[in-house]
């Protein structure tokens, strides 16, 4: 099977023309058409003789062992194949180092026959048709020595400990004395701010489909990063590296939630069972239990301030959950150490390990949540010094970073506060709260900051000159729907000075080379660094004349020792949200009216794909602050409406019309001078949108979501202080 490519009109002239200016030029996306019309197959859409499907059978209890599995009745089914379980799966190595620098035992399906969690698979029965499958999955018998279970997460739980050492966040910062900073503060903010379990819930769900291929193994699947998923399935099952091969082409969202889960893992073993090509996709209702989530977070911001408004004293304390199987870490902590500067800063991770699911990264994992509590405590530190809380961060605004001491590659988020401050018309806001009224609707506005970090990852690439004057451009990046290949078809263009319409893109296929993952607003900057350099080194190949032979003339790159060579420097996009909130007291009703967010994000290479992923950001934030909310049965151990039905998010009636727009922010010294934006626009949304309520109502609401039952406890609760005399939360 020939991987598929993303074909745009070759040019029949050849050599390189003088057309330059294509990063920064709106471009629709080269596979718009395509998916649209439906011409875009996803990996579970295409064809293979021969296939047969999976359905997962997971656990309906929350702790315990397996007693039995009875597959008897099952396999005697129509067109049942086989039934996978503990008792006669294949052997994995659950003990590799991936790409989180430890084992994921959450990988290690059918090795045992204990029960960690609901919704752990017990068994995969695979059958000739999917309807036959999911009947007998259905009809499968499983039996349980069930065990009493722990789901209940929440502040002040005494069993919380320090995460292990973990390379992919640093548990804990110190510098200077808090605790005496804290007493000499002239005003202190010490509030408690918690946010909920969300899920991803991309529109495509997870599918793969495995098979052996020539001796290789061949996996169509639904992924974030080629490269990563068959780096990882070669080290789970002891397979030499070349000999597997993983293919991703067009991904319907991941939000983090699309690397190695149990259903890649599942199709491996079953085609290695039956030697015959085996599908398994994934219901709604399974990837609330199988593909992670966003853990709930319980925060505590400790902010001391001078009467003046500057900081003294920052402490962010956070607690999340993670499970008893693999630890992960909601790193909600740290973006204080990037904004604000202090005296004395001190953050720090705590855990409570529960009979759950492992979390996993979710679009701004850890400054998503993290951003609403630091937000929101600034805000009320503004306003306990009586000052507009734009000026409050321009007087914390950091030089270096707070607690790394490093230069800032380029920091514009004043920039974007002016910018953005302007356009909302900020300078007529009157800063009492409870003041605008139109009916029975209460008006109020608020801003908060947003940053994210902006890294790069090794990557290969590699540059062909075709003979009839096109390029092809091989690169194992992404595109889950953030435009990457649009994007790589401009980075190229301009690198080689010739029009978008003669470059030809290939991603998403783990033989064209190790490529970075699409996550942690990283993709499109590693790539267009591998990009460019293969680009400039054709374009040198080339001006040495000569013609061009039938396989072409090859550049390639490899950015390994590049990433390695660049100077220390905290490198981050920033930007500015800013939101206008109309709530109606009598029903609790939040209805945000506008949102506006104004960026700093080096250069932007392709404003359409730009601005829709920063919008998309945007409308997850305001989704976060009013909807996103998953609930545990605590008896159970279950989710209480695991489905789209059950789990209400923003739909579009919720959104108003979102502007996202940037200002110039050139990073100097830098090689790609591009910013990561694909998570920022999620920063600081809740947190402006609380700040907006508190404006309307004068009310806090430091637990999300801001649903109408809590408006209208809250409002309840402020009238009757009121009428004691006692002062407003």
């Amino acid at each position: 099977m020939t991987p598929p490519t993303t074909p745009t009109t070759p040019a029949t002239t050849t050599g390189i023309s003088a057309v330059t200016g294509a990063i920064g030029s709106a471009h629709t996306r080269v596979e718009g058409r395509d998916k649209v019309t439906g011409a875009a197959r996803y990996a579970g859409e295409i064809p293979f003789a021969e296939l047969a499907h999976g359905w997962l059978v997971l656990s309906t209890v929350a702790r315990g062992r397996i007693r039995s599995v009875e597959d008897s009745p099952v396999l005697a089914m129509p067109g049942v194949l086989t039934v996978l379980h503990h008792g006669n799966a294949p052997r994995v190595d659950t003990d590799y180092v991936g790409m989180v620098g430890r084992p994921n035992p959450v990988l290690g399906i059918f090795q045992h026959d204990r029960v960690p969690f609901v919704g752990w698979p017990v068994a995969l029965v695979v059958a000739e048709t999917s309807e036959q499958a999911r009947e007998a999955a259905e009809a499968l018998v499983v039996r349980y020595d069930e065990e009493p279970h722990d789901v209940a997460f929440f502040a002040g739980r005494s069993d919380a400990y320090t995460p292990e050492s973990n390379p992919m966040v640093q548990a804990e910062t110190e510098k200077g004395d808090v605790e005496a900073q804290l007493d000499a503060s002239a005003v202190v903010v010490d509030e408690e701010y918690t946010t909920p379990e969300e899920h991803h819930n991309p529109m495509e769900p997870h599918a793969a489909t495995a098979r052996w291929d020539g001796g290789r193994l061949d996996v169509i699947d639904s992924n974030q990063g080629s490269t990563w998923v068959a780096t990882e399935l070669a080290m789970l099952f002891s397979l030499d590296p070349a000999s597997v091969r993983v293919r991703s082409e067009h991904v319907g969202g991941g939000f983090g939630s699309k690397g190695l889960s149990p259903h890649q893992v599942a199709a491996v073993m079953a085609t290695t069972i039956l030697h015959r090509p085996v599908r398994v996709v994934l219901t709604r209702r399974q990837m609330f239990s199988l593909v992670g989530f966003r853990s709930p977070t319980a925060q505590r911001m400790r902010l001391g301030a001078d009467a003046d408004g500057r900081l003294r004293a920052f402490d962010h304390q956070a607690l999340s959950l993670t499970s008893t199987v693999h630890e992960f870490v909601e790193s909600s902590a740290v973006l204080g150490r990037v904004m604000y500067d202090a005296d004395a800063h001190r953050t720090f991770h705590r855990l409570v390990r529960l009979d759950v699911p492992t979390p996993a990264w979710m679009r701004a994992p850890g400054e998503a949540p993290g951003s609403f509590a630091l937000e929101s405590a600034l805000d009320e530190l503004a306003e306990k010094c009586g000052m507009d809380p734009i000026a409050l961060r321009a007087r914390n605004e950091p030089e270096t970073g707070p607690v790394s001491g490093l230069p800032f590659s380029s920091r514009n988020v004043l920039a974007c506060f002016e910018e953005g401050a302007r356009r909302f018309g900020w300078a007529e806001r009157d800063p009492r709260p409870g003041l605008r009224r139109e009916g029975r609707w209460l008006l109020g506005t608020g801003t908060a900051a947003a940053t994210y970090p902006s890294g790069a990852g090794p990557s290969t690439a590699a540059v062909t000159a075709e003979q009839d004057g096109s390029f092809t451009v091989r690169i194992n990046a992404a595109d889950i729907g953030t435009g990457a290949r649009t994007a790589m078809v401009l980075v190229a263009a301009d690198a080689l000075k010739v029009g978008p319409d003669r470059i030809r893109v290939r991603l998403a296929d783990s033989d064209l080379g190790p490529a970075m993952f699409a996550g942690g607003s990283m993709g499109t900057r590693s790539w267009a660094w591998a990009v460019t350099i293969a680009a400039d080194e054709l374009r040198e190949k080339l001006a040495l004349g000569g013609g061009i032979p039938p396989e072409g003339i090859t550049a390639r790159s490899n950015t390994t020792e590049a990433i390695g060579a660049l100077a220390k420097k905290e490198r981050h996009s920033f930007g500015a949200q800013f939101a206008e909130v109309a709530v109606d007291v009598t029903t609790g009703e939040v209805r945000v009216r506008r949102l506006l967010g104004i960026y700093a994000a080096g250069t932007i290479v392709n404003p359409l794909t730009a601005r829709s992923q920063l919008i998309g950001g945007m409308t997850w934030g305001l989704s976060m602050a009013l909807h996103e909310e998953a609930i545990r049965d605590q008896e159970s151990g279950s989710h209480v409406g695991a489905d789209l039905a059950g789990y209400h998010f923003a739909a579009h009636a919720d959104v108003p019309l979102i502007e996202a727009d940037w200002v110039d922010d050139p990073v100097p010294d830098d090689p790609i001078a591009i910013k990561g934006i694909g998570e920022i626009g999620v920063v600081g949304v809740a947190a402006a949108i609380a700040n907006a309520v508190w404006h309307a109502t004068g009310v806090r609401h430091r637990d999300l979501p801001i649903r109408p039952d809590r408006v209208l406890r809250a409002a309840d609760e402020a009238r009757r202080r009121a009428t004691e005399g006692a002062p407003s939360a």
